[in-house]
């Protein structure tokens, strides 16, 4: 009987064993990415292409004025910087690398020699960088201009279009660019995107003169600045005078769209260091 009993023992004990062991070495699946995670990663994605994006810095700018942005851009994988091109004030070229024609949203820098020189020639000079761009085989830039740049950006396009013998642009963006002078108003904002200002400035009249060499199939985006909620200013730039030409070309046909940006890093010289303001920028010309 106690040969038995210790036979009925070690068969329960061998087949205990023998279960623990078959529940180890069961494996657990690893989980497949939801359908949902899959297409927010598919959203985020920024499209890559060879579309060269030129900077035109503003009054007084130098190499740091849009340097930050677009090594931020650069650290990020969103843009390449390939070439930085240099106008003197004959308006001659110095061009320090070359664009390799690859799909890596190639950044472009131009810099003014004469750095506090007027709009007019600002303007003139983009042309003369607009037009070396196409002998070197680019159909198309996109442009983004801050404070004076985008002034000098604005007035090109409103001057001569799209001219065959230059890069067509294909996106233009604005950062606090006093479109309408530094003109002080009492209207409010709403009123001023419904009508646009209702003192022009010379410089505004000048734009809606030539508002009819814009082609109207451009997309354009305006940023704009604010120093606090009380503050209807970037402390350089009036709101009401970085927004004047939304009007302007939404009537034209333009796809146009704006942003404000609030706070001390939306002061006029810090909007080019603002990470938000480079996420609105990057969507806008990249996704």
């Amino acid at each position: 009987m106690k040969k038995i009993i210790l036979s009925l023992f070690f068969m329960t004990a061998i087949f205990a064993l023998i279960g623990c062991g078959s529940g180890e070495s069961k494996q657990t699946e690893k989980p497949e990415k939801s359908p949902a995670a899959a297409t927010s990663k598919e959203k985020n994605a920024l499209t890559k292409s060879v579309v060269p994006t030129v900077f035109i810095h503003g009054y007084g700018g130098t190499v740091n004025s849009f340097g930050g942005m677009i090594q931020r851009f650069s650290n990020e994988g969103k843009t390449k910087k390939e070439m930085l091109i240099t106008v003197q004030a004959d308006g001659t070229l110095t061009v320090d690398g070359q664009l390799s024609k690859e799909k890596s949203n190639p950044s472009v820098q131009v810099l003014f020699a004469a750095n506090k020189d007027n709009e007019w020639n600002q303007t003139e000079w983009i042309y003369t960088v607009l037009k070396y761009l196409k002998q070197q085989g680019v159909a198309q830039v996109n442009l983004v201009g801050h404070s004076m740049g985008g002034v000098s950006s604005l007035r090109y396009l409103t001057t001569y279009g799209q001219p065959s013998d230059a890069s067509k642009i294909n996106k233009f963006i604005s950062i606090g660019a006093p479109f309408n002078d530094f003109t002080e108003s009492s209207e409010s904002i709403e009123d001023v995107l419904k009508s646009g200002p209702e003192t022009k400035a010379s410089r505004y009249v000048d734009y809606e003169n030539g508002i009819s060499n814009v082609p109207n199939d451009l997309p354009i985006f305006l940023v704009a600045g604010k120093l606090d909620e009380k503050t209807d200013s970037d402390g350089t730039v009036p709101l009401n005078s970085a927004l004047a030409t939304y009007s302007l070309l939404k009537d034209h046909g333009n796809p146009i769209s704006y942003q404000i940006f609030t706070g001390s890093n939306a002061q006029h010289s810090q909007l080019h260091e603002n990470t938000g303001v480079d996420q609105a920028i990057a969507n806008f010309l990249w996704k």
